[in-house]
């Protein structure tokens, strides 16, 4: 490591302790002018773009540090991050196959464990909703469907046109017998409730150089 990178990093861990982010962002990329393969510039790089809120950046940031990398315990850390800047982003599919990977290098990480679970469950939600989405939409296009009259009906049973003093026909009721909730939609809801998960831990992201 040069003097130079090793300076711009140094400056750039005081202003992200200081909660800088921004500013490390900036010393940090310097770091990078000085020698472009530095792993140290770009791991906090990343965790700098990560504070930022600027996951997709800061995802492929560290998933192109994870291309040349062998170290299992490195790379354990690496696709980490990568699976909770996927998660934020909400590519939690992408961020599901990184914790994977995370673990296959380091199996006894129980942080990454939870934060897998955690992605899973989401996805899990997720579908579940879109398959919920999905039927509401089906019931609804039936249900029009069945409220538009037949040419036949109208031609066999045209409607009396009320006279003076009566009232208009009364709007027919809902059917008492038909459920305000599909099975689906309970068993979303118990499903909701099961998997109820705290938040993911997603504050380890720095790296001391």
């Amino acid at each position: 490591m040069g003097q130079a990178e090793r300076k711009f990093i140094r400056q750039g861990n005081k202003e992200y302790k200081d909660e800088k982010f921004d500013e490390s962002e900036l010393l940090y990329r310097r770091a990078l002018d000085k020698d472009n393969e530095s792993y140290a510039g770009e791991f906090n790089l990343g965790d700098a773009l990560y504070k930022q809120e600027k996951f997709e950046d800061a995802a492929r940031n560290f998933e192109e540090l994870t291309e040349n990398e062998e170290d299992p315990i490195k790379l354990s850390q690496l696709y980490h991050n990568l699976g909770n800047s996927h998660l934020q982003a909400n590519k939690l599919e992408e961020s599901i196959e990184a914790y994977k990977n995370a673990l296959r290098n380091n199996p006894s990480d129980e942080e990454t464990r939870h934060n897998l679970a955690f992605a899973q469950s989401m996805l899990q939600q997720q579908q579940q909703q879109q398959q919920q989405d999905q039927q509401d939409q089906q019931d609804q296009e039936n249900e029009e469907e069945s409220q538009e009259p037949r040419d036949d009906q109208d031609e066999q049973q045209p409607t009396p046109t009320p006279s003076a003093g009566q009232g208009a026909a009364p709007t027919p009721t809902p059917d008492p017998n038909q459920p305000l909730f599909s099975a689906l939609e309970r068993a979303e809801a118990e499903a909701r409730e099961a998997m109820r998960s705290p938040t993911p831990q997603v504050g380890k992201v720095e790296k001391d150089w």
